[in-house]
Formats: structure tokens, sequence, C-alpha cells
């Protein structure tokens, strides 16, 4: 194999540079896990980080895990940390020489993995990536250069309570754009129920749970304070105002959106991929559209989900074994089973997704809703992104409470994002 190409570990800017992100993982559910150096040098033991603690050794992905390693004729020492835990421990571990094998990340950290020098390129690992769709690969695209695979994807929808909209004479098919969206919250406000619920939190939830509306105005993470990003942030404020969305969207959560959605009270709800099961097992019958862009059709929702990735290693004779594990875990085989395991991933694959629509017919919207969606750190932004998103998320937060108008909020983020970017 050809010598692995690197830059310089510098990780204590990037651990500054990712707390201001938060670390959002759209899919996991936070807790902390056991830490630990990686143990290295063993070459019947490899080690392996993930950021899903709430899976145990005895769950059904510890055990995919452990059979990649079987396959590969090795153990795999598994440790989980949470999303942000994981990425900061990543940095620290490489300056202190002590890198996993193989990482899944959090797809926003990618690049600022990348950007330190800590990872291997899947060209130089010797990995295919011709059948991943492009737009789930982009995520972890630095400089032209691809520095992971997505083990699959998640996203956002609108989902709606069938009875409320009965009961309010709306056919959800009726949703293909921001006005007819509106008017079904008039309709539904009429018909004495709530409208819409999502999560307008300062946090990276905030910006994550706006991106589609803001993406599907024509806006540009470039330049937060354009029309159409105004139009956007004034769509939001707007349905505060006429009271179809409750002023709790300010300090929501994604979770606590769905709480909110369980209640029977509303109408929708943005949430993503990981509450189908939750949905399907509601008091009530749900369903989804997909988030409307401003002027009709499917607007970009942003990527949620994990990058395998292989941190370089000082003894570049265990590349061999974890190629075959990454390899394990990334067969189209492999990323049904992981959609599987987890129930609310999307595979990365064309191929990939029709076995999962064939084996489950109800999860084609939100295939659909992946085929759309769009990674934050694309367009170039890489780890530019967490600073952006921040000030996107403020002007959010300043626009919903009234401390200033959408288009006085998004110029100051606008300027407070080039201030840091530049």
């Amino acid at each position: 194999m050809q010598h692995l190409r690197h830059k310089p570990v510098t990780t204590l800017a990037a651990v500054a540079a990712l707390a201001l992100a938060g670390g959002l993982s759209a899919c996991s559910s936070g807790g902390s896990g056991s830490g630990g150096a990686a143990s290295g040098g063993d070459d019947s033991t490899y080690t392996w980080w993930d950021p899903y603690p709430q899976h145990d050794d005895a769950s059904d992905w510890a055990g995919r895990v452990q059979a990649c390693g079987e396959e590969a004729g090795v153990t795999i020492e598994r440790t989980a940390y949470d999303t942000t835990a994981l990425t900061n421990q990543a940095l620290l571990s490489a300056q202190e020489g002590t890198s996993p094998d193989v990482i899944l990340i959090d797809n926003p950290a990618v690049s600022t993995l990348a950007d330190t020098g800590i990872l291997t390129t899947v060209d130089e690992f010797g990995l295919d990536t011709s059948a991943i769709d492009q737009n789930l690969l982009d995520a972890g695209v630095v400089d032209g250069e691809a520095y992971g695979i997505p083990i699959g994807a998640n996203t956002l929808s609108l989902y709606y309570n069938a009875d409320v909209l009965k009961d309010a004479g709306v056919d959800p098919a009726s949703i293909t754009d921001w006005d007819s969206l509106t008017a079904a919250l008039a309709q539904v406000k009429d018909a004495g129920h709530k409208g819409i619920t999502f999560a307008g939190i300062g946090t990276e939830e905030g910006s994550f749970q706006f991106l589609p509306w803001f993406w599907g105005a024509g806006a540009e993470l470039t330049d937060l304070d354009s029309p159409e990003a105004v139009e956007a942030l004034e769509l939001w404020k707007g349905w505060l105002d006429e009271g179809y969305a409750p002023n709790t969207v300010i300090n929501n959560s994604q979770n606590t959106v769905w709480e909110e959605f369980l209640t029977g009270d509303f109408a929708f709800a943005e949430n993503g991929t990981w509450q189908v099961n939750s949905a399907a097992e509601a008091e009530f019958e749900t369903g989804i559209v997909q988030l409307p862009a401003k002027d009709g059709g499917a607007a970009p929702a942003p990527t949620g989900g994990e990058f395998i990735v292989a941190p370089v290693q000082e003894d570049t004779a265990r590349y061999d074994v974890t190629r075959q594990i990454v390899e394990c875990m990334t067969t189209p085989e492999g990323f049904v089973e992981t959609a599987n395991t987890f129930a609310y991933y999307v595979p990365p694959t064309a191929e990939g997704q029709e076995q999962l629509v064939a084996d489950n017919a109800d999860l084609e919207p939100w295939v659909e809703a992946v085929q759309n969606a769009k990674g934050r750190t694309s367009d170039g932004l890489g780890t530019d992104y967490p600073v952006i998103s921040e000030a996107l998320w403020t002007a959010v937060q300043n626009a919903l409470s009234g401390a200033a108008t959408p288009q006085e909020a998004l110029e100051t983020a606008q300027s407070d994002a080039e201030s840091a970017t530049s």
C-alpha cells in the first residue's frame, strides 16, 4: 500500500471549534459511554469507537460490530462515547498517539478531524465509494478528498396527525409548498387544533431544523442575510405571530417536539427518521409529507448520521485488517443490516435503498427524503460550518423571541459569521 499522506495534527483549535457546534447527532440518544485509550499494538485486537452508548455489549449493534471483526480474523474492542465526547476524544487521542483503528463519527465532524490531518482518505485506503450517493458522501469531502463512508443517513420530514387533518378538512397531499402548508395551518387552527411544532432551540438542533426552510427558500450558508434567508425566517416568525406554532418552539429540542406531537394536539411536527417506530405506535394515525420548498417540491433537509473513518496509524501494517472491517460494514448487505439494526437509517446506495423499501414499503418516503437531503458541511464549508451554524441559530432565536426582526437578526448573523471565518 502506498504511504498515507497526512497533515500535522493540530487538535486544540479543532476541539474549540467543535464545541461551538454542540456536536449534534440527529439519531444518537446521548448519555455517556465508557472511555479509554485505544489499545493499539495488539495484532489480534482492533479498536473501534462509536457514538452509541445506548447500545451495550449485548445489543444487536455490538454483535454486528464483533461479526465484522470475526470476519477479518480479529477481536474488536469497542468503546462508546456520547457524540461530542467522541469527537473531542478522537482529536485528543491523535495528539497522544493512541488513535483507535476505526471511528464512527457524526458527519459534520468529519471535516473537523480531516482538517487536523488525523484521518486517512478513502482513496489512499483503497476503498471504493463509487456506489455511494454523492449528496451523502459530500458531507465527508474536504478539498475534493473523501475522508470516510456514510454507514447510512437519516433526515427530517413533516409528520402529520391524520385525525387532526381529517377534522380540519386538510388533505396531506395538498401540502406542496409554503403557501399550501400555511393555508393548512390556518384551517387546522380554525378547527380548534394546534398547527405545527418544531425545534428552534439555540443549539445545533435549531440550525438542523431550520435548514430545510432556509435551503428551501434558495438561501446559502455563505450568505445568511440574503432575501431568501430572510423569507425563511419570516415564515417561522409568521407562524408564531399567527398562532400556528406555539412559543415553546423557541426552546424546543427535537425530543420536546416529539413529546408535543404525541399529545395528539398538533397537526404537524418536524422530526426525523429516528421517530418512525414511535410514530407507528402513537395513539393516532400518522403519516409524513416531504418538507416543502418555498415554490414547490421537496426542500433539501440536512443529513444526519455517522461516517466510518480510519485514523492515521504509526503502524501501517494494521491498515489491511482495518480495511476489511470497514468493507464488511459497507457492503450493500451491510448497509441494509445497519438500517435494520437501528430502524432509522437509510442505506447510502441505490441498491441498499431498493432492498430496504422491498423489505419495508413504509420507508419509501424516507428514502425520498434522504435522496433530496444535503450535508451541512457541503458546499466546501468544512470547519467553517460550526461558527456559521451558531450565527444562524442565534439569529433564529433573536427573531422568534422578538429581540430583532428577521432581517436584523440575519444581518448580525452574517457579520458574526464573516468575522469568525475570515
